[in-house]
C-alpha cells in the first residue's frame, strides 16, 4: 500500500484527480470503475477542468460504477447515476453508452447482479478503482459481514448506512433499503484501487482496515491483500496513523 497525506480536502481532490488524469493520459482506453459520495465530488470537479483545460480526454474511456439504490430511477435526484451524470458525465467527452453502472429499476436481483457483472467483464475489466470508505469500513455497499461477497449483489444496507444516507432524502422511509454493489472479488479485480478519505471522523477506521486484522467485519481490511493501492488521505483522516509518516 502507498498513502499519500495531503493537507486537506482541496488537496486530497487534486491530487486524487491527477492520479486518476494520468491513468487517462496513459492508457486513454482505460476503464475506471467510479465511486458516489461526497468524498469524490471535488475530485470529479478537478477532472472536468481538466477535461475543459484540454488536458484529458474522455472519449475513449469506459466507466463503471460500484454501486446503485434498487427501486430508484436513473432521472432520480438521489440515483447514483444522477449524481454521476451531474458531477462528471455530462461535463466532459465520455460516450454515455460506455458508462455502466447497477439497474436500480431490475426487481429481478439476480438477473440485475448478473447483467452487471457481464457487462463489467465485456470492458476488459477495471484499469483503476476509485474508492471511499464509510465508517464502518464498507466499501461500495460491502457492510461488515461474516464473509466477503465474490461478485456483485443485492445487499440490505445496515441501518447506519442507512441513517447516513437519510439527510439526502425527505424522510427515513424515503430512504432506499436495499442496493445492488460490487462484491469484494470484483473490486479486487481492479489492476489499480485509489482509495478517498477525508476528515477526523475516519481516522479510526482508516487505521482499524489498513492497519488492523484483515476480517470480514472491515470489509476494506481485505485491500491489504490487493498488490496496488494507493490511499489518498488528509491530515486529519491519517491522525492515527502518524507512525507512518
Amino acid at each position: 500500500m502507498r498513502f499519500i497525506k495531503t493537507k486537506d480536502y482541496e488537496d486530497m481532490s487534486r491530487k486524487a484527480a491527477n492520479i486518476i488524469g494520468a491513468q487517462i493520459i496513459l492508457k486513454p482506453t482505460s476503464v475506471l470503475g467510479l465511486a458516489t459520495g461526497s468524498t469524490p465530488v471535488t475530485t470529479y470537479a478537478n477532472l472536468v477542468k481538466g477535461y475543459q483545460n484540454g488536458d484529458l480526454d474522455f472519449s475513449r474511456i469506459s466507466s463503471v460504477n460500484l454501486d446503485e439504490y434498487k427501486g430508484l430511477t436513473r432521472d432520480n435526484e438521489q440515483s447514483y447515476y444522477y449524481f454521476m451524470n451531474h458531477h462528471l458525465f455530462k461535463h466532459v467527452n465520455i460516450d454515455p453508452a460506455k458508462t455502466y453502472l447497477p439497474d436500480g429499476t431490475e426487481p429481478d436481483a439476480n438477473k440485475a447482479c448478473q447483467d452487471y457483472e457481464e457487462a463489467i467483464f465485456a470492458t476488459g475489466g477495471v484499469d483503476l478503482q476509485l474508492l471511499g470508505i464509510g465508517h464502518n469500513g464498507h466499501i461500495g455497499f460491502n457492510e461488515p459481514s461474516d464473509n466477503f461477497a465474490d461478485k456483485t449483489f443485492c445487499v440490505d444496507l445496515a441501518e447506519s448506512t442507512i441513517k447516513a444516507n437519510q439527510r439526502f432524502f425527505a424522510s427515513y422511509e424515503d430512504v432506499p433499503k436495499q442496493a445492488y454493489t460490487m462484491g469484494i472479488g470484483t473490486i479486487m479485480a481492479a489492476s489499480k484501487i485509489l482509495i478517498l478519505a477525508s476528515g477526523k471522523d475516519k481516522a479510526a477506521i482508516i487505521k482499524e482496515a489498513f492497519f488492523g486484522p484483515v476480517t470480514p467485519a472491515v470489509q476494506a481490511s481485505i485491500l491489504q491483500f490487493h498488490p496496488n493501492v494507493t490511499i489518498v488521505g488528509d491530515e486529519a483522516a491519517f491522525a492515527e496513523c502518524e507512525e507512518i509518516f
